[in-house]
């Protein structure tokens, strides 16, 4: 139940660390406004209103019971009434009340007025809201009725507004001052999540520099160390990789250079295909070695990007289902070496290629088919792995080393997004790539 109800707030609240800050600093000053507020309207505006109102009627009362004396003057008593406490009054010969009241049950003044006429046992009627400074008041008296109208400050206090003014605008300033604190602390934060973003990604964000307060800074220094101990790390991998390459081609060369002089044209041409294996092994290689790029990421124009790459192989068994001008913000290169890898493998193994380009929602999803052998479905896993080759479903495996899918599989996630295999309608595989815009 506890965990129930725990799981119900958590999802009230907000996510962002801004809106939890500002409902920390806001909900006291809230709660505080509203006691202040209550007490107020309980102790100060309402009893005076009560006491006002109290006052009010049994003026009219005592009006009415002078009137009512033969001995009185009845014109002396009017203007008496109208010198002193602001009443004008009038007497409506040989007409009833009106019938309808309207009844404003939430009018703290309605109310007041209401009860006090009662206790004093008057037949009565009365308009609050028809004039905005006046109230009218009219007290059945024998076969016609007295009509009061009586200044509306007589019957409530002019104080209340003032202090709604005054207690709402210093509110209102607090609540402002702490959104520009809370947007100063949180500023660093963000910049913090932005930078580890684009560094996931792969981006190059150059040095970073910490600012906040003292527990953002130390967190941000952490990552800085972070960082350079990965970049490190990664070109020592590159360098080793791109200087194993690049050593290895001289000999290379030597040994082309020395085939050329051997009259056995055959055994000549069996070396020259190992020696021509062992080049596109240092390519794939090489381009390992780069799939790090630390190009910055721009805005471009995917489905122009997949339309160039497929015009490039001229193959009319190509067939493309796309929209046109869907827009991704990342590497350029890379999306394209990637595309252009899978593209090329599904050419390689099928005659049947079918290429989907849309955009769901907030992610785009690149669909492509193919009518090859396909990969057994406990393989999905492992081809994603540098290096690792399948004989069964790749029949010319030599001039693979196993890196393609690997390469791809690294740019496709280092962009956020996610690339799986399964089998294709065409009978073949199916590879189903999803970037989020």
């Amino acid at each position: 139940m506890s965990f129930g109800l725990n799981r119900f707030i958590k999802n009230l609240l907000p996510k962002q660390l801004f809106y939890r800050g500002l409902l920390i600093v806001a909900t006291p000053i809230i709660i505080l406004q509203i006691t202040i507020s209550i007490v107020f309207l309980d102790s100060l505006w309402i009893k005076t209103t009560k006491g006002m109102t109290r006052a009010l009627v049994s003026e009219v009362k005592t009006f009415i019971d002078a009137y009512d004396n033969d001995e009185t003057n009845k014109e002396f008593v009017i203007v008496i009434f109208k010198k002193h406490l602001k009443f004008n009054i009038k007497y409506v010969k040989n007409k009833a009340l009106p019938e309808k009241l309207e009844d404003r049950w939430y009018s703290p003044i309605d109310r007041s007025l209401r009860r006090e006429l009662k206790s004093k046992n008057l037949e009565y009627w009365y308009d609050t809201t028809s004039y905005k400074y006046l109230v009218d008041l009219k007290i059945k008296y024998k076969d016609g009725y007295f009509q009061f109208f009586i200044p509306r400050n007589r019957l409530t206090s002019a104080s209340a507004r003032v202090f709604a003014l005054w207690i709402t605008l210093p509110a209102l300033l607090m609540v402002a001052v702490a959104l520009l604190f809370l947007k100063n602390q949180t500023r660093p934060i963000i910049k913090l999540a932005n930078a580890s973003e684009k560094f996931g990604r792969g981006e190059d964000i150059g040095e970073y520099v910490p600012s906040g307060a003292l527990e953002i800074r130390q967190a941000g220094y952490e990552f800085e160390r972070m960082r350079k101990r990965i970049i490190r790390h990664l070109n020592q991998r590159s360098e080793m990789l791109s200087g194993i390459s690049h050593d290895l081609r001289t000999p290379l060369t030597r040994i082309k250079l020395k085939l050329a002089l051997i009259k056995d044209k055959e055994i000549s041409n069996k070396l020259s295909e190992d020696i021509d294996e062992m080049e596109k092994m240092l390519n794939e290689y090489l381009q390992f070695s780069k799939s790090t790029s630390t190009d910055r990421s721009e805005l471009f124009d995917i489905s122009d990007l997949i339309f160039k790459i497929i015009s490039k192989y001229e193959n009319p068994k190509i067939n493309l289902e796309q929209k046109e001008k869907i827009f991704f913000n990342g590497r350029k290169n890379l999306i394209q070496r990637c595309l252009d890898n899978l593209i090329g493998n599904a050419l390689k193994y099928a005659k049947i290629v079918d290429i989907k380009n849309e955009k769901l929602k907030k992610n785009i999803f690149i669909t492509i088919n193919d009518d090859g052998p396909g990969i057994p479905e406990e393989e999905y896993e492992n081809v994603f792995k540098p290096f690792y080759k399948i004989d069964k479903s790749r029949n010319d495996s030599k001039s693979s080393v196993g890196l393609g899918l690997s390469i791809s599989s690294d740019i496709i996630r280092s962009h956020g997004g996610n690339i799986e295999l399964g089998k294709s309608k065409l009978g073949g595989l199916r590879i189903k790539i999803s970037l989020p815009i």
